[in-house]
């Protein structure tokens, strides 16, 4: 029997939206549930293109009183008791993933939180490494929707390749003409 091992991902919530520009902007305007939401959306487009499980912990420092694990698309979201931090939540839980048949990554920038992660046997990633590889699948993403809609434009023209690079090189000397007419 093949087994596959599955990868699981585990944020500190707050840590990125204080670490990615885009949410740390929003977090100074006091636009908290606005970077949360962003997060949680950019997360879930990285989450479906690796096809990974991600839980997000959220621990009470900005939504006291509220302890509730809920599933927003395909991610686990958790928000902590009020007195507890996601740091320590996340300790306390990543012990029980870690199994021959996960790999199980924490992305936190907090220094001793990665320190506790890596021996417990899990593997840590910065917020600023979190934010490359999720700027490098959506650059992937928008790279395989080109290459499909080209490759769809292609089967679709009565014309071979090298006629339309021959066109678009046609197009291109026309243009350069009427721009120096216009001058």
């Amino acid at each position: 029997m093949f087994y596959q091992r599955r990868e699981i991902l585990w944020v500190d919530g707050y840590n990125m939206i204080g670490s990615w520009p885009e949410l740390a902007r929003l977090q100074r305007k006091n636009e908290i549930a606005q970077a949360r939401d962003r997060l949680l959306f950019i997360l879930s487009d990285y989450q479906k293109y690796r096809d990974i499980k991600i839980i997000v912990v959220f621990d009470a420092q900005f939504v006291s009183g509220l302890s509730k694990q809920v599933n927003i698309g395909q991610i686990e979201v958790v928000y902590t008791q009020e007195n507890q931090t996601a740091d320590s939540y996340i300790e306390k839980e990543v012990g029980r993933w870690i199994s021959p048949l996960n790999r199980v990554v924490v992305a936190t920038s907090d220094q001793a939180e990665q320190w506790l992660i890596f021996q417990k046997g899990a593997l840590r990633m910065s917020a600023q490494e979190l934010l490359l590889e999720v700027k490098q699948s959506q650059a992937q993403v928008n790279q395989d929707i080109q290459a499909y809609y080209s490759a769809r434009m292609r089967r679709r023209s009565p014309w071979r390749i090298d006629q339309l690079k021959h066109l678009d090189e046609l197009r291109l000397s026309l243009k350069k003409i009427k721009n120096r007419r216009s001058k």
